[in-house]
């Protein structure tokens, strides 16, 4: 077999997930952040030929720099819900600036809008020079339904399953040639581990997970704050959650804006101690599945 064929071959079979951003809230450059990186949620999936993109963040950003050296672009990208840290970057998008580009776009209503009423709304003036009518690329947009599985290709799926969060939320499981990695992103356990990300999370290779808090700050013992109802989780549920799911990797996400990278890698230290293949996110970080 030539070299050529074996390279097709080998990106056939690629199964990869790369982070671009990986904080919560806001973004947060500064000194605090170069090693963690600073930008909110984006994370790419390549499955073979198919681009899978999650959440458009600021990551997005500079994801889309380096997707327009593959141009045409052609991509998916599923949104977890529309809270700015993870719509941001989408007017900074430059495949979706760019004529000859098609992006597929999934995601659930935000209580009265659809995706592309937000994406729209977020560009309006005076908030931004161009609208989303104004992008070049051509966009179609789809409307998630709790529990629906998506076939990107005939070996690549994704499944929607709505998390508990103000507002609403989804969380994805990608699975491609026997393989699974899960995003749940902006959840918060109640009582009973949630059924919904203990089933995206079953037997993955990866189970990316919203820890944006260490135990202390979700109760407010550290600052006096308690962060109970807001919506997010903490290292310690990501650990039991990844343990009854069966997960293989455990990758905590979706850092507080509070969390410079020596509490991150606090946070990293710690969960290792409860799953000991436990990695935080960062900006760069890349998995082969």
């Amino acid at each position: 077999m030539g070299g050529g064929a074996l390279r097709v071959r080998r990106r056939a079979l690629m199964f990869q997930v790369r982070f671009w951003g990986v904080r919560g809230s806001i973004p947060t450059p500064g000194e605090s952040t170069v090693e963690v990186g600073g930008n909110t949620a984006c994370v790419e999936v390549r499955c073979g030929e198919e681009i899978i993109i999650l959440d458009g963040g600021t990551g997005l950003r500079g994801l889309g720099e380096k997707l327009m050296a593959e141009a045409p672009v052609r991509a998916s990208m599923f949104f977890s819900h529309v809270h700015w840290d993870h719509i941001q970057g989408f007017p900074f998008f430059l495949p979706a600036l760019a004529p000859g580009n098609h992006i597929e776009l999934y995601g659930g209503s935000n209580v009265t809008t659809t995706l592309a009423e937000t994406l729209a709304g977020q560009m309006n003036f005076p908030n931004f020079p161009l609208t989303l009518e104004q992008m070049a690329a051509s966009m179609e947009f789809h409307e998630c339904v709790d529990g629906q599985v998506i076939e990107i290709a005939d070996d690549v799926t994704v499944q929607a399953l709505s998390l508990n969060h103000p507002n609403g939320c989804y969380g994805y499981r990608v699975e491609h040639r026997g393989k699974a990695m899960c995003y749940c992103t902006d959840t918060e356990q109640l009582e009973e581990p949630d059924a919904n990300v203990l089933q995206l999370a079953k037997g993955a290779e990866l189970f990316i997970y919203d820890s944006q808090y260490t135990p202390e700050e979700y109760t407010g013992e550290k600052s006096g704050l308690p962060r109970v109802g807001w919506g997010h989780s903490t290292f310690e549920q990501g650990a039991r959650l990844a343990k009854l799911a069966g997960a293989k990797r455990l990758v905590l996400f979706h850092h507080d804006p509070a969390q410079g990278d020596a509490q991150v890698r606090d946070k990293e230290a710690r969960c290792r101690k409860l799953f000991p293949k436990t990695d935080a996110a960062r900006e760069g970080l890349c998995y082969e599945l």
